[in-house]
């Protein structure tokens, strides 16, 4: 009586006992102690819970978030894991003038957050090599047999089905889009290899594909595309700033009915030069009155309602001022003047390798022929870059108009000092493969390498590209003119697009972020747009118990953490009260035997003597 036995069932079963009267006096606290601590445990307990399970949880979002922003270049180049049951897939087929290529991209679930755009990347299959077939000719070659276009598309939609898990193959949208090929073939013959694909597709295959899905998009459709794709891979659409020292531009958001601007980060300017045509596309920031026909204006958001994705971009194309079609057209223009020439003064320059016509734009001593075999004209370089450009600036066909670029065409001011542009295909051909400074451009250093190219021998150039000092897909042909297209590059770039020579911010690539960036990506991001709002309505669908469930999956470790940690401190104060009232009883049960044995004592003590 009056002690306490304890036993612990460990591996091995302990037993002592504890008196209370050994007790220390804080193993016994009165009521009022044993109550505060209960609150001061209560309080701990909800501190845990907001700091564990409530701004922890949200501030390492945060920083999981910021990590992955910060990092997502690299997960891109991983293997695609089509295991995940959250990752959406999506086909574009790139239907081109030499052949069709099909691209596959991925994103995962949308968030939530209608402020951002869904996650577009490219497939890459297990050898980490994106997921792209292409095949030849181009389907405009079927233009007399319409019906064999569904056949022709096929082995690229097999291909393609192969990587896709097919169990997502009904929800994974198919987009057919027929470029510069299709568009110089009658109406009529396009619109029969489009009906034979509309018709024959869903028969063969699952894909989400309706007739609007398929279509020759024109060259304005294809510089838009062309701009978003770039400016995503550079996370330019991304408004929340990770930098406070990164570039942003003041924009008046079109569709705002009071002509609303925000302060939002800066997007860069595309400049494309390839052998056929030239395109230059870029942000309008401010409200401008120009022709609709090259103004381009959309909302890559998913609510039409919201407007910090809509954009307002210049776009035009410039066919024939491409790089081999500036030199033909330069060539035809030669011959033609030189025939004149002869034929006016009796001359018969041109006529043989011993009398050639001088040619600024070839390199020094080269030797070259032009024109049809019976009138060929024999062209002997000088190298003159500087000439070379004079004789190019007439083939720009500006006017004297300071607001128009190439062929009179009205282009809008670009703020020069707060703007960022990226110069694709013979921009940086011209830059790169031969002289060998592709990346920033400095106009200065430019011309001085392009002069010195131009000046330089032919027999040392040629001895130099077999000594493997030019870029590795550089051929004979970049040699022999690049001396011209340097030119051309540079009257187009500051002369055309008035471009001022100190300008300090265009580079000049081939890979974005060590990527290819195709028009079709910007495609499937513009052409998905409105899909984050399906997972947000099949969320909210999903109702309170579907968000208790998530909520109870992230956070069940620590409620249940927290419900052990109450339990144990709500026994072991049931506990410590127990230890009280047993301490409490065996005081009193010592206190009457001392007082009983007392008694038993006085009584029976011996006569005391007593003085009357």
């Amino acid at each position: 009586m009056g002690r306490i036995s304890i036993s612990c069932l460990f591996p091995a079963s302990w037993h002592f006992s504890l008196s209370p009267v050994v007790l220390p006096r804080f193993l016994l606290p009165s009521f009022r102690q044993l109550l505060l601590l209960g609150l001061l445990v209560s309080v701990m307990g909800l501190l845990y819970l907001l700091l564990v399970t409530g701004k922890g949880q949200y501030s390492w979002l945060r920083e999981d978030k910021h990590y992955h922003t910060h990092l997502g270049r690299v997960p891109d180049l991983e293997a695609t894991d089509t295991n995940n049951p959250n990752l959406n897939y999506g086909l574009v087929v790139d239907c081109g003038s030499s052949g069709s290529r099909v691209f596959v991209y991925t994103w995962p679930r949308h968030n939530g957050n209608l402020h951002e755009l869904l996650d577009i990347k490219q497939m890459r299959d297990k050898h980490r090599k994106p997921v792209v077939m292409k095949i030849k000719p181009g389907i405009s070659e079927y233009a007399s047999t319409p019906d064999k276009a569904s056949d022709y598309i096929s082995p690229l939609l097999s291909f393609a089905a192969q990587h896709i898990p097919k169990n997502k193959h009904q929800e994974t949208p198919l987009y057919i889009l027929c470029t510069a090929g299709m568009r110089v073939l009658p109406e009529s013959q396009q619109e029969a290899l489009l009906e034979d694909l509309r018709t024959d597709i869903p028969v063969n295959f699952n894909f989400l594909f309706s007739d609007s899905h398929v279509e020759v998009i024109s060259g304005k459709q294809e510089g838009v595309y062309a701009w978003i794709g770039i400016n995503f891979v550079l996370g330019r659409f991304n408004h929340v700033k990770d930098d406070e020292h990164e570039a942003v531009v003041e924009v008046q958001v079109p569709g705002s009915d009071q002509q609303e601007t925000v302060m939002r980060r800066r997007t860069a300017g595309v400049l494309d030069m390839g052998g056929v045509s030239t395109q230059i596309a870029y942000e309008v920031p401010k409200t401008e009155e120009i022709a609709k026909n090259l103004l381009a204006e959309f909302n890559l958001g998913c609510d039409a309602h919201r407007t910090e994705h809509v954009y307002r971009v210049y776009v035009s194309t410039f066919l024939g001022f491409g790089g081999n079609a500036a030199r033909q057209r330069y060539e035809e223009n030669l011959m033609s003047n030189t025939r004149i020439q002869n034929k006016l003064l009796g001359q018969h320059q041109g006529e043989s390798a011993d009398s050639p016509i001088l040619d600024p734009c070839l390199p020094s001593d080269i030797q070259d022929e032009v024109g049809p075999q019976e009138k060929k004209v024999h062209l002997r370089g000088i190298g003159d870059f500087d000439r070379c450009r004079v004789l190019l600036q007439p083939f720009l066909n500006r006017t004297n108009d300071t607001s128009t670029s190439l062929n009179g065409v009205y282009q809008p001011p670009i703020d020069f000092p707060n703007s960022q542009f990226y110069g694709f295909s013979e921009f940086y051909y011209c830059t790169e493969d031969v002289l060998r400074m592709g990346g920033h451009y400095n106009s200065t250093k430019y011309t001085n390498a392009a002069k010195s190219y131009c000046a330089t021998q032919w027999k040392t150039l040629k001895e130099r590209f077999d000594r493997g000092l030019y870029a590795s897909h550089a051929d004979l042909h970049r040699l022999k003119y690049q001396c011209f297209k340097s030119a051309w590059m540079y009257e187009v770039l500051h002369s055309g697009f008035a471009f001022p020579t100190a300008y300090d911010n265009l580079r000049t690539a081939l890979l974005v972020y060590d990527k290819e960036v195709q028009w079709t990506l910007g495609a499937i991001l513009y052409r998905t747009r409105f899909l984050p709002l399906r997972d947000i309505q099949q969320e909210s669908l999903k109702g309170t118990h579907s968000h208790w469930q998530h909520s109870f999956s992230f956070m069940n470790n620590h409620y249940l953490f927290l419900a052990c940690f109450l339990v144990v401190v709500l026994s072991i104060l049931l506990y410590l009260l127990r230890l009280r009232r047993i301490h409490h009883r065996s005081t009193l049960h010592r206190s009457a035997s001392a007082s009983i044995q007392w008694l038993e004592e006085g009584l029976g003590s011996p006569d005391l003597p007593v003085t009357l």
